[in-house]
């Protein structure tokens, strides 16, 4: 605590924090006791509804007058000396006023040394491949599921370490836990600093991470153990920490780690994508806008667990539609050169639907010359779906991220151009319309997934909709209902994308419009939602 009028008290208030945050490695707080001046912007009138504290705040001496005339009463200066004194610094400000006048910004004069080869928004950067050799994939896989000797692992444990191992010798079934783990482990081998904070990020919410493990005898002198701290002595830091549960507090932290150091992959993790919104004003005042309005780059990456399993409107939705609200690509307008397109966006929007991707667009944050943010909506049942895994063939080295993923089973349908109907969906989602699919028998029916939502791949949604499938219906699917999750980004870039070429416009196949992100009269009526949706798109 300490009076604000007492310049000196300050002053040695603040150093001996400083000494104490330097030598204890602790918070410190500064209780500053002082008062508005002003009022709240310096433009209102405070005297409207506090007149008797500003009656005494305009008697009241500044802390400038107070101070100057301490040093005169105890023979410091003399009233010219600090005369002078205060002549010197309005000339400074006066000429910095007018030198604003015609002031040009230089993005290099707000960047520091951290951020030297970046590229700027005006220049273009060339798309990178982000595949591995095979031999990195199996050493970073054997590393996820090394253990010290004697290290006793939970039962349960025991068995997804034992699946995760013969994934990394065998390179097949990759599933998403394990994907994520070589994406980081690879990186960490190339050099980058990766951090990952978050509610239970060390086990993962769905019990799917397990970046940390803990030995279940006490005795152990090491009682926990992090995988990715030992790939090999010349790896980078792997830094996964359990944040306290305020999302905005963590998320802003992680936003101003990632403005001072652009070479790491910095990420944070919603516990449910729904908490997201305990952080809005980061999404909205910095995430979404830091570029635009301060041109300072941002690489950090946001997870988001989303998807309708029937869990209710609290633990459903990481509300998709207000990420997508904020993207400034325009809807009216097929871009010209499609290579630029993440580079003139605010920000990146993903939602992958196999573990490869997800491996790929976690590198491809680093492996390129620029930043920018990206918002990934994971998923939740998928994570131990065995139907959603991938491959080393998916990961390895000529491979790269997919923003769109055609027909992944061409072999099963009628030849493209007999194709009645054209599905194009996101995430989690695609896995029950395949399965609907196949149970219907129902070889007609294409379906696409579009991983990367904004900036929006008009060039590969028209070669889909437009050359592959010239004669198809085109449907846009989603779980979430009509008022949410992409319909109202999607549909006007798929009326522009087909605008020349067919001049159709998407049919909706989904939930109603609903107040609620998702029902909250249980499993049932999910499940009969989900019916009516399913149905909707094969009738």
């Amino acid at each position: 605590l300490v009076n604000a009028d007492d310049a000196e008290a300050v002053v040695r208030v603040c150093r001996l924090a400083m000494e104490f945050r330097q030598t204890f490695k602790k918070d410190v707080v500064i209780d500053l006791v002082g008062y508005r001046q002003y009022g709240h912007n310096e433009g209102d009138e405070p005297r409207f509804t506090q007149p008797y504290m500003y009656s005494k705040i305009d008697k009241h001496p500044d802390s400038l007058t107070i101070y100057k005339d301490k040093l005169i009463s105890e023979g410091f200066c003399t009233t010219e000396e600090l005369q002078a004194v205060s002549d010197r610094v309005m000339s400074i400000l006066r000429e910095g006023f007018e030198a604003s006048k015609t002031y040009s910004v230089k993005e290099s004069d707000w960047l520091d040394a951290n951020w030297e080869g970046f590229l700027s928004a005006g220049e273009t950067s060339l798309i990178q491949e982000t595949g591995v050799s095979e031999d990195i994939l199996k050493k970073v896989g054997k590393a996820l599921t090394d253990l010290p000797e004697g290290f006793t692992i939970h039962s349960r444990l025991k068995k997804i370490f034992e699946e995760r191992t013969k994934m990394g010798e065998t390179g097949k079934g990759i599933d998403w836990g394990t994907a994520e783990g070589m994406a980081f482990g690879t990186l960490l081998l190339e050099g980058c600093h990766v951090r990952l904070s978050g509610q239970d990020v060390q086990r993962g919410t769905f019990s799917h991470r397990h970046s940390v493990v803990h030995d279940q005898l006490r005795h152990n002198p090491t009682p926990s153990h992090t995988p990715l701290h030992h790939l090999e002595d010349s790896q980078a830091k792997f830094c996964v920490s359990n944040s306290p549960l305020s999302e905005y507090g963590v998320l802003g932290y992680e936003y101003g780690y990632s403005l001072e150091s652009p070479q790491s992959l910095v990420l944070w993790e919603a516990q449910f994508g729904d908490f997201a919104n305990g952080a809005q004003i980061m999404f909205d005042q910095f995430i979404s806008s830091g570029e635009s309005k301060w041109r300072r780059q941002s690489g950090l990456v946001v997870l988001l667990p989303h998807g309708y399993e029937g869990a209710g409107p609290e633990h459903s939705s990481g509300r998709l539609e207000r990420f997508l609200q904020m993207c400034d690509d325009r809807p009216d307008e097929f871009p010209e050169d499609s290579s630029r397109a993440i580079q003139n966006s605010n920000w990146q929007i993903v939602n992958c639907s196999t573990p490869a991707n997800y491996f790929h667009v976690l590198r491809r944050q680093i492996h390129r010359d620029f930043r920018k943010p990206l918002i990934i909506f994971t998923p939740k049942s998928l994570l131990k779906l065995r139907d959603c895994v991938s491959s080393y063939e998916e990961m390895n080295e000529g491979t790269k991220f997919l923003s769109v993923i055609p027909e992944r089973h061409d072999d099963q349908l009628v030849s493209p151009d007999k194709i009645q109907r054209l599905v194009l969906c996101s995430g989690k989602v695609y896995y029950d319309l395949i399965k609907e699919r196949k149970a219907r028998k129902v070889d007609d029916v294409a379906i696409v997934t579009i991983e990367q939502l904004s900036p929006f791949p008009f060039e590969k949604i028209r070669d889909q909709a437009s050359v592959k499938y010239p004669n198809a219906e085109v449907v846009w699917v989603q779980e979430e209902p009509m008022n949410m999750g992409a319909w109202s980004y999607v549909q006007p870039r798929i009326v522009t994308t087909l605008k020349d070429t067919r001049g159709i416009e998407p049919r909706y196949a989904g939930r109603d419009p609903s107040a609620s992100p998702a029902t909250g009269f249980g499993m049932a009526t999910h499940k009969a939602q989900l019916a009516e949706l399913l149905e909707d798109v094969f009738k």
